[in-house]
């Protein structure tokens, strides 16, 4: 293969939210796993918004953190606000969500990362993945000038210098000689450094960040290998001084007393919070937008690929939603210690003077003084159907992919995908079974089925109206859905199964005490169900069993709280639990392999396409390809019922006549 080699078990290619997952999962499952990037000083960077969480959002970071991954841990470890989005409104769509000090995010995942047995940190780029026998063998791997020495660690200090000085184009990543890192498995999780393209107004340059050189060879070593890529586009929003701000024109927005944490690790923080700020936009400033909308890269024709749909750019709502007449902007600080805010609903690629005149239009940042203005920018990525449930590539054994390379946005999506592809490429090269969670286990077996069964038009992102169990997949039951599997996979450590267990214990013993401790002829479970039976008051009558889980409550109050939300929702639970029987007896019939679609008779021409594009593995996946009909499934049905007896008629001949 040339150059020097070294042999691992897997390398992650990138060290964005996915990467950071996957390598992660990778070495705590016993792998010798390499992570190459770029700039390790840059791993786990927050390139966009400094926060974590949200409405579906949380619920993935929360199920991350059950299963043994890192996020929740780095959250709670560098937050400076939390809050509980959606309490006015049931516990399905509660989404926890913290702003984050984004320099001390970054280190902390750094330090994570480096003090993990069997991870390796390479700087540098790959440019090529080897494959002989349609499976994965290495990498090519040009390390970057001067070598390692760009090692992770806190470099917040160096971080915010090079953003303040900040010229847009990047030297080149890579430019020492080209080594060849033997592996088994490969997991790319380059973000949006594929070919990337910036845009500021009508200027372009290559990038794959501000600041950073794109990654130019990759795309093309995987189209060689028969997986096809696209482009789509992201943006981000101008950042200000925090001190020229005018505070006293904009609505202060504190944190939630007490915070909750995201990780079950644990259940209370000592944080000492830092508000955040609302303002609006204002007529004055649309019409700003509209007289120079022909200055936009989005609407010259110099920015072609699709943008999130439900993330989009400033621009895009002035167009989009025409008739309102302002838009609310968040003023979000980006850490304790710098003076950078970030403007969330600002995201824009307008040109610089532009931008200028919007930003001081805003009330309250009229004196405001612009550290970096917002950008958009272009990238590969590679469509999903192309992947099995476990991401792997369905051209190359041993090839995943995670992250925005998969189509998806945001860091939570991302790191679910990186987690999810390394803990399959171990459990693969360990000759175990494939680690695959269903629609009704997890947020993330949503998104998963989603993007490997429809595939996407624009960058997904995660909601609580994509899943159809939303009462059983809450933020606060996470880990009673997935620790289990995640020590069953060997993620989840001995730290956190202990933990785990205790928390069990206590919600086995409260549940004991609501079914059986009654009042007024019914038990307090059933009582919970009432709108106006709050448990406190339940507790103050229930004597004995009352005073005992009142003291499990101050052992475990998440624990608890969850049990309780069961009980609540028992009846609606109840009735969710029977969709979810019919979904998993069709998830359960499993399509065979030799099927030949194209000689389905009766089988529409769409449908036939369809399937034969994603290749289901299940008669409820292909239920779930668009385009196909519940009319499809039973002609495909009765097909499999005939062929099934044919070949089972044709093995009984072999072994008569043999």
């Amino acid at each position: 293969m040339g150059g020097m080699a070294r042999d691992f078990d897997i390398v992650i290619v990138g060290g964005g939210h996915a990467g950071a997952e996957a390598a992660w999962a990778a070495a705590r499952m016993g792998l010798r796993a390499a992570l190459v990037t770029l700039r390790p000083r840059t791993i786990g960077q927050m390139s966009c918004n400094p926060a974590i969480g949200g409405v579906g959002k949380g619920q993935i970071v929360r199920e991350i953190d059950a299963l043994g991954g890192l996020m929740g841990l780095a959250a709670d470890a560098t937050g400076i606000q939390f809050r509980m989005l959606n309490l006015g409104k049931g516990p399905a769509v509660w989404g926890p969500r913290c702003q984050s000090d984004r320099h001390a995010y970054a280190a902390f995942v750094q330090r994570a990362l480096a003090g993990l047995d069997g991870l390796t940190i390479l700087a540098g780029e790959v440019t090529e993945v080897l494959v002989q026998d349609g499976c994965v063998r290495g990498v090519r791997y040009v390390p970057a000038a001067g070598g390692n020495e760009d090692s992770p660690g806190d470099e917040a200090a160096a971080l915010e210098d090079e953003l303040r000085r900040g010229a847009p184009g990047a030297s080149a990543g890579a430019g020492g000689r080209a080594e060849t890192l033997a592996c088994g498995a490969v997991v790319v999780t380059a973000g949006t450094f594929l070919n990337g393209a910036m845009h500021l107004g009508e200027r372009t340059w290559t990038g794959g960040r501000y600041g950073e050189p794109a990654a130019v060879g990759l795309t093309a070593s995987l189209a060689a290998l028969g997986v096809e890529s696209a482009r789509l586009k992201t943006g981000t929003c101008p950042r200000i001084a925090a001190g020229t701000i005018d505070y006293s024109r904009c609505r202060r927005q504190d944190g939630d007393d007490p915070p909750r944490p995201f990780s079950f690790l644990h259940d209370r923080l000592d944080v000492r919070q830092a508000p955040c700020w609302l303002t609006d936009t204002t007529p004055e400033i649309h019409d700003a937008v509209r007289a120079n909308l022909h200055r936009a890269p989005l609407y010259t024709g110099q920015i072609t690929a699709a943008g999130p749909r439900y993330c989009p750019s400033f621009e895009t709502k002035i167009v989009r939603f025409a008739d309102k007449a302002s838009h609310q902007i968040f003023i979000e600080p980006e850490g304790r210690n710098t003076d950078w805010v970030y403007l969330n609903g600002l995201a824009t690629s307008l040109p610089v003077d532009v931008q200028d005149r919007i930003v001081h239009l805003v009330p309250g940042l009229e004196h405001a003084r612009v550290l970096r203005w917002g950008y958009a920018i272009e990238y590969d990525y590679f469509p999903p159907t192309q992947l099995t449930a476990t991401l792997q590539t369905k051209a190359v054994r041993g090839l995943y992919l995670a992250g925005q390379v998969n189509g998806t946005t945001g860091y939570e999506e991302a790191g679910a995908l990186g987690l999810m592809a390394a803990v399959n490429a171990a459990l693969q090269l360990q000759g175990r079974e494939a680690f695959v969670l269903r629609r009704d286990q997890a947020y993330i077996g949503v998104m998963i089925d989603d993007l490997v069964t429809k595939g996407i038009s624009e960058p997904y992102r995660m909601f609580t109206s994509r899943a159809e169990c939303r009462l059983t997949l809450r933020a606060d039951n996470a880990d009673r859905r997935l620790t289990d599997l995640g020590r069953q996979i060997g993620l989840a450590d001995d730290a956190r199964w202990a933990i785990h267990q205790a928390r069990r214990q206590t919600v086995g013993r409260a549940e004991q005490l609501l079914r059986g401790t009654r009042l007024d002829g019914k038990s307090l479970w059933d009582l919970l169900q009432r709108p106006d039976a709050p448990l406190e008051a339940l507790l103050a009558r229930a004597d004995d069993a009352g005073r005992e889980l009142a003291a499990l409550r101050q052992a475990h109050p998440d624990a608890v709280e969850s049990l309780c939300i069961d009980a609540r929702y028992a009846g609606y639970i109840a009735r969710e639990a029977g969709a979810i029987r019919q979904m998993q007896q069709l998830d359960a019939h499993v399509l065979p392999e030799w099927i030949d679609y194209a000689a389905v008779p009766q089988l529409r021409h769409e449908a036939r396409e369809r399937l034969a594009q994603v290749r289901p593995r299940s008669l409820g996946q292909a239920l779930r390809i668009s385009g196909i009909t519940p009319a499809d499934i039973t002609v495909l049905t009765i097909h499999l019922a005939g062929r099934s007896a044919e070949r089972t008629q044709g093995n009984e001949n072999s072994c008569q006549y043999g």
